[in-house]
Order: C-alpha cells, then structure tokens, then sequence
C-alpha cells in the first residue's frame, strides 16, 4: 500500500451483496452496526435479481401464459397465433429487475449502509483491498463472506463472451429464439430454461448424463414433469454426455457418447447447465484462516463461522443448497451472530422449488431418503385428477405426497407437483418446523376447491376418510 493512502473502517464488512449479503448487511444495520457491502455490481441483488432467480422467473411466467393460450382450446377458448416481440420482452424483464434493484438500493441507503463497487481481496484477517475504478482499503472487525458462486462450463467448451455456447447468463440474455438448441444437464435450471425456449418455438433436445431428470428428488414428483417435457422437447437422452462442441458456419456441432448417444447434429445454440462452483478463487483467503472442503467451499459451523475467528461465510460459497432463501436465512443467522444474540442453522425443512410446468417443490426429507437412514414411515399421496380446482384450471397433472414417521405420525416431508406448487409448498415447511402430526394437518379446515385442499385430503388418506379418493380395504 502507498504511504498516506486512507483505510476505512467498519463493524461488519459483508462481501457480495446478492440475498444472502444484502439480508445480511439489512439484518447487521437494523442492529445498529456500522455495515460496508462491497460487490461488483453497482446495485444490490447479485446473481439471483440480475442474471438468475428473477429474470428467469419473468420468462418462465411468459412460457405459461402462451402454454395456456395454447391448451386453452380445448376449453372452448381460441386465441390467434401469438406474436412474441423478443425486445419488448427483453425490456419487460428488465423493467422488473430495474423496479427490485432500485428497491434494494434504497433500502440499504436508508439503512446508512456504505455500498462500494469493485472486487474484495483479503490481505489480512482484517483487511480487504477493493480494487475498482480506483483501489480501496476496507479495516474490518467482522466479514461476511457472501460471494456466491459461477456457472460450471464444459472443458471442451469455455463460456467465453457467451457465444452460441451459453451458461444461465447467456440464455437470459434472451438475443434469439434459435431454431434448434440443445440444453446439456437434467437440473433445474436447464429444465426451466428449457421450457422457456421450447415455448418461444425453440426444438429443445436435452441430455443428462444421470439416468433421471432432477437427480435426487423424489420419483414420484418428476414423472408428471417428465412426461409433459417428452411432449414439448424435441427428444430427452439419459445416460448420455457431450463429447464434443465445435461451432462453425452459424452453428454448434455436438457429439455425444454414452450407452444409446444419439449420432452428431448441429443445433443453433447450445445451453451448458452442469452445476455451479463456489467464488472462492483469487479472494486472498490464504492471507485467512478460512478453510476450504475438498470441493473449494468454505468451511462454517452451525453459527456460519469459518476457521477465521473474525470471518464468516454464507450462501453458495459454503455448499449445500444452492438457493437464494437458503441465503438469506442464513445471512440473517450470520448477521445476528456478529451482533450478539443467539442464533444457529436448526431449519427442519429448506423448501426447494423447480419453476416448470407442472412444478416441483418439497421440503424436509424424500422417502427415498428416509428410507437409507432407516427410519420407518408411511407414505400417502393425493392424486390431482380428484382435484376439482386441478381439474378447473385444466392442470389434472399433479401430486401432492407426505411422508410421515411410521410410529408417531408426524410429518417430516411433503412433495407437491403441479400448479402453484411453488406456494402451496409453504403449509408443509410450517408442518416439518412445527413438528405436525397427520392429523393436524387433516383437521385443519381447508378451502374448498382449492389446490391447498390436496394437502389436507393427503393427510386425510393416513386416517383412513379421504373425502375424494376411496379409502383402503381394511385388514382383517
């Protein structure tokens, strides 16, 4: 450092300003702390508001609005081709990144939270340089590590300047519709984008290298979803991975291989969605105590703390779930951890929620899960074609499922596929945290006809009265 350069000092330096750091900064403020938020963005919202959750949430909501126009007719209702102006689009998403992003703008200047714009690297335990349009010095007596995380490209294919090989970022950019595209990876971001090409007109060809779309989520939740993207995708190839990418003449070549690879073809563009890695490179946490796990996360406790004394960690850099509520929730445990009071990671149950249609969400634990660790349960699921709201909206295509302890009842994990499914997951994260049995969620009076009915008429089938389905025959 130059003699007689200044080095500013804060309580709390918290290091990226995506929902987990921003949550943080709110949550260490509202303490009364002296907060200072660095990140490479010039307003707050990191990954999730500007190139991920939110505008790919735009585009999804667009994806259903022309579905439904479409399965419409079979409800009498025809409408005209749709026209799909992609600036106006583009500039529609942007509107409402730019409404959300202002929003968290000023609310962390109403909050005297110092933003600053550049890249943090730690020099010391208690240090960061911030380099910028101009070097900066930030003294510390806490940090938040919030960093977040970065696309996995193929080895034969960087990213680059997002050409026709396209991570996440790249296809929200939303440049054009191409004719043919061919998403690598059976995640849910690939199955999200996907059906936003594959609504816009794209011929969607996926490949998985697992034998399953969604790896680890329970079976019985994917194969609705699966069965509606084999009638919008061009072609699914499981067990199957890209061998080669190789652009020429306005087009991706790609090879394949695997056990049944499907021969060599040219598509227009291509989505690369394998995963994400942590932004743990170049942050000087060697000048730390922070560790890393073998995958290059950052080691915490159950408090968020690192090795590092006066550093703690939170969000995509420390592995797990990678979801922004998973984020804030523990940005806010990180935040009052630093400001004194008692707080620690104890959630039952992280929801998750993949944005297709029909979608997924669950929470707490799989059966598939329950049954490795050997706990005995039961399982009941409620089918949406006994739905009267499913079948109103023309949605019959879902399923609502609990997975409850065997002994006592209560529930410790709930699936749901279809409509609304997003929302709907809520009653069951309440349930898990709140330690319910079957029953109280069977006996609590739900509208009717409703889609949060499914819920209570699944817990009814452990009681053996669903109204809308018939009950088993009893044993003896």
């Amino acid at each position: 450092m130059v003699m007689g350069e200044l080095v500013q000092e804060t309580d709390v330096l918290v290091i990226g300003a995506g929902p987990g750091g921003y949550a943080a900064a709110f949550r260490a403020a509202d303490a009364g702390l002296d907060v200072t938020m660095v990140d490479v963005g010039a307003r707050p919202g990191g990954v999730c508001l500007f190139r991920g959750c939110i505008p790919s949430k735009a585009y999804l909501h667009v994806a259903e609005l022309l579905n439904d126009a479409r399965a419409a007719e079979r409800m009498g209702v025809r409408f005209g081709r749709p026209e799909i102006d992609l600036e106006a689009l583009r500039g529609w998403k942007q509107q409402v990144v730019d409404q959300l992003a202002d929003g968290l703008q000023n609310l962390t200047t109403r909050r005297g939270i110092q933003l600053l714009r550049g890249r943090a690297r730690f020099e010391s335990s208690e240090k960061v340089r911030i380099k910028g349009e101009e070097m900066q010095y930030v003294r510390f007596k806490q940090a938040i590590l919030a960093a977040g995380s970065h696309p996995i490209p193929l080895p034969e294919a960087p990213f680059g300047r997002e050409g026709r090989v396209m991570s996440s970022t790249g296809a929200l950019q939303l440049a054009e519709v191409p004719g043919k595209l061919l998403v690598v990876g059976g995640g849910y971001t690939g199955l999200e984008l996907g059906m936003v090409y594959a609504a816009l007109g794209s011929r969607v060809t996926l490949v998985e290298m697992g034998a399953t779309l969604l790896p680890g989520v329970d079976a019985d939740l994917i194969r609705p979803l699966e069965r509606r993207l084999r009638e919008l995708f061009a072609a699914i190839h499981f067990q199957t991975r890209v061998a080669g990418l190789t652009e020429r003449d306005q087009a991706v070549e790609a090879t394949f291989e695997g056990q049944a690879p499907p021969e060599a073809q040219r598509f227009d563009r291509v989505l690369v969605a394998i995963g994400r890695r942590p932004n743990t490179e170049d942050l000087g946490l060697e000048n730390t105590r922070v560790e890393l796990d073998d995958r290059g996360f950052v080691r915490v406790d159950a408090q968020q703390r690192t090795r590092d004394p006066r550093i703690l960690a939170i969000g995509d850099i420390v592995g797990g779930v990678m979801l922004a509520h998973k984020a804030m929730y523990e940005g806010k445990i990180a935040a009052d951890v630093i400001a004194g009071r008692k707080a620690a990671f104890d959630a039952q149950a992280v929801p998750a929620v993949v944005y297709t249609d029909p979608q997924i969400a669950w929470a707490g634990m799989t059966e598939q899960e329950a049954r490795r660790r050997k706990i005995a349960v039961r399982v009941e699921k409620f089918p949406w074609q006994a739905s009267g709201r499913a079948l109103t909206m023309g949605a019959p295509a879902g399923l609502t499922k609990i997975v409850a302890e065997a002994a006592t009842g209560r529930i410790i994990g709930v699936g749901i596929t279809g409509r609304e499914a997003e929302s709907l997951i809520a009653e069951g994260v309440l349930a898990i945290e709140m330690g319910a049995l079957v029953d109280d969620v069977a006996l609590s009076i739900h509208p009717h006809p409703t889609l949060s009915e499914t819920e209570g008429e699944a817990a009814e089938i452990f009681l053996g009265s669903a109204t809308h389905v018939l009950p088993r025959p009893r044993k003896g």
